[in-house]
């Protein structure tokens, strides 16, 4: 009867482990502030909400402030459904959420130079809880410049660097191991010739001598 509850307790153990595998994660990452002129951008905002908080009402709000100043200009909104407000973007704006709400961020299709400014992404959040319902707000700020060519990334611009140097140095070494093989071959080549030279320059007599005796 002792090994029932051990058993159980293993079971226990192992539905847990399989449930923390098999659950989503959520990350916040910061999305990218740079675009490139006449490609797709998207815009990343992410709030990640802990399990006990999945059941909610959520509402996200886009809004974009160019960078000479100005005021928020409301243009994309999340409430149940998808409303994109007329404004510079108006045929642009793509919704690329997650189905958790974890994920609520919008693309930019054809960026202008002109799309270079202030985003802000607003989520309200209304859980549903038994006792109470509690709201929660956040917001992600996203300075985007735009330009009108893809600048070179330092990071490539070292690998690049870095390949070539490996490829001169594989050159090298392989230059250097042909060099040595072939000294190596043409020094046992040599010592082969010598060994016949003499073989043929002792006298026939005596090569009958040169057989080592067998003792018996």
């Amino acid at each position: 009867m002792a090994a029932l509850p051990r058993l159980v307790c293993a079971s226990s153990v192992v539905l847990v482990l399989w449930a923390g595998f098999c659950s989503a994660v959520c990350v916040e990452v910061p999305s990218e502030t740079e675009a490139v002129q006449g490609k797709d951008m998207k815009l990343l905002c992410i709030s990640c909400m802990r399990r006990e908080e999945v059941t909610a009402n959520t509402v996200v709000e886009w809004f974009y402030r160019p960078e000479e100043g100005g005021k928020d200009e409301p243009i994309y909104e999340y409430r149940k459904t998808n409303h994109e407000f007329p404004s510079r973007f108006s045929g642009r704006l793509q919704w690329n959420g997650s189905k958790d709400m974890q994920d609520v961020s919008i693309t930019v299709l054809n960026v202008t130079l002109n799309d270079s400014g202030i985003y802000t992404c607003n989520i309200t959040r209304e859980f549903e809880f038994e006792i109470h319902r509690p709201l929660f707000t956040s917001s992600r700020l996203i300075h985007l410049t735009v330009v009108e060519e893809a600048g070179e990334d330092f990071t490539s611009v070292i690998s690049e660097i870095m390949m070539y140097i490996l490829l001169v140095f594989l050159t090298l070494w392989l230059l250097i191991e042909m060099v040595y093989c072939y000294r190596k071959v043409s020094k046992a080549e040599e010592a082969a010739q010598e060994n016949a030279t003499d073989y043929l320059a002792i006298p026939s007599e005596n090569k009958e001598n040169c057989a080592v005796p067998v003792e018996e």
